[in-house]
């Protein structure tokens, strides 16, 4: 037990000050002091100084304004760049773009998929000519793919399938089938293997337990491996289809009126080649930019499945912001951060 004086030198008591005299139920008497809280000192932070953030800044803003500047002071009539960037032979091919582009990424998804179940079975022969398909057409150029199928008539006079059907190959393989099939089986080398990685990814115990309850390998594939697989395969099926989106345009090579070859036969016609170059550039960063905010919401939504909670969307940052004042919030000691 300490005594009186022992509770002099004792550390000083940071709670609220001495109320004074109290009576039996603990309420203070009459004509006592009232008790005086002291509020703990505001803490002033001192930001830390980031010099070479400013530094870099400057320097990136004036490469910008140069570039700017230099493209202002060019040759290039901006004024035909605004006029053909809707015109009608323009718009109609930015339309053939996507549409080859969204069936040929629909066709190689579904190829993807098969090839790479058969590139994970168990049987040798179906394994074995999945990887040769996915070596080939992986190690192959696209544009050579192209033209192997546009010459294909070259090869094959006629297209006869006994008792069913029987034409020239030239009427085949037209520039819009030469298009789709040189896009969307290429594509689907690449599908497959990012499909065999989603379906690795899932833990083989899912397999175990569906086959144990009696699901056949199919059933188990689509009912419980394939949704699982997805939030591993959708990120990586977006960045691939607007680099196909992009890669289309090399099927002007087989004569397909896409947005490429529109641009170019108007631009040399006309003699405005950098300013037709501009406006196809423009109509694919405007469909890459619409296919990119949708992949960013689909990988969200397929995210919900493994994380507890999502960051906000920048939708969702950008009003937070404007409802939150300057967005400094009040700490408990009174300062500001």
């Amino acid at each position: 037990m300490f005594d009186k004086t022992d509770r002099k030198h004792s550390a000083p008591d940071t709670g609220p000050a001495d109320a004074g005299p109290v009576t039996k139920d603990g309420s203070p008497e009459a004509g006592a002091p009232e008790a005086v809280f002291t509020p703990p000192e505001a803490i002033k932070a001192i930001p830390v100084r980031h010099p070479g953030r400013w530094v870099s800044g400057v320097i990136v803003t004036g490469l910008l304004v140069a570039l700017v500047y230099a493209f202002a002071q060019g040759d290039i009539k901006w004024g035909t760049v605004g006029d053909m960037a809707f015109d009608g032979q323009v718009v109609e091919s930015a339309g053939k773009t996507l549409w080859i582009s969204v069936l040929a990424m629909a066709l190689g998804v579904v190829l993807g998929v098969l090839l790479a179940v058969m590139r994970l079975s168990k049987n040798p022969v179906t394994s074995t000519v999945a990887w040769l398909y996915i070596w080939f057409f992986r190690g192959t150029p696209v544009y050579v793919q192209l033209l192997l199928w546009f010459n294909l008539a070259l090869i094959f006079e006629y297209l006869n399938i006994p008792g069913v059907y029987k034409d020239e190959m030239t009427d085949v393989m037209t520039p819009f089938m030469c298009a789709l099939l040189g896009l969307a089986l290429n594509e689907a080398a690449y599908m497959a293997e990012i499909c065999r990685a989603g379906i690795v990814s899932v833990d083989q115990g899912q397999t175990e337990a569906s086959q144990a309850l009696g699901m056949t390998q199919s059933k188990t594939m689509r009912r419980v491996v394939l949704p699982q697989a997805l939030r591993v395969i959708i990120p990586p099926t977006g960045n691939e289809f607007i680099n196909l989106l992009k890669t289309s345009s090399l099927v002007y090579v087989v004569t397909y009126g896409e947005l490429m070859r529109t641009t170019s036969q108007i631009g040399s016609t006309s003699y405005a080649v950098m300013e037709m170059l501009f406006v196809a550039s423009l109509w694919y960063i405007v469909m890459t930019s619409v296919f990119s905010v949708g992949q960013y919401y689909l990988e969200r939504r397929y995210a919900r499945g493994s994380q507890r909670d999502l960051p906000p969307t920048p939708w969702q940052r950008v009003t937070a912001n404007l409802f939150s004042g300057s967005g400094r919030r009040t700490t408990p000691a009174g300062g500001t951060r």
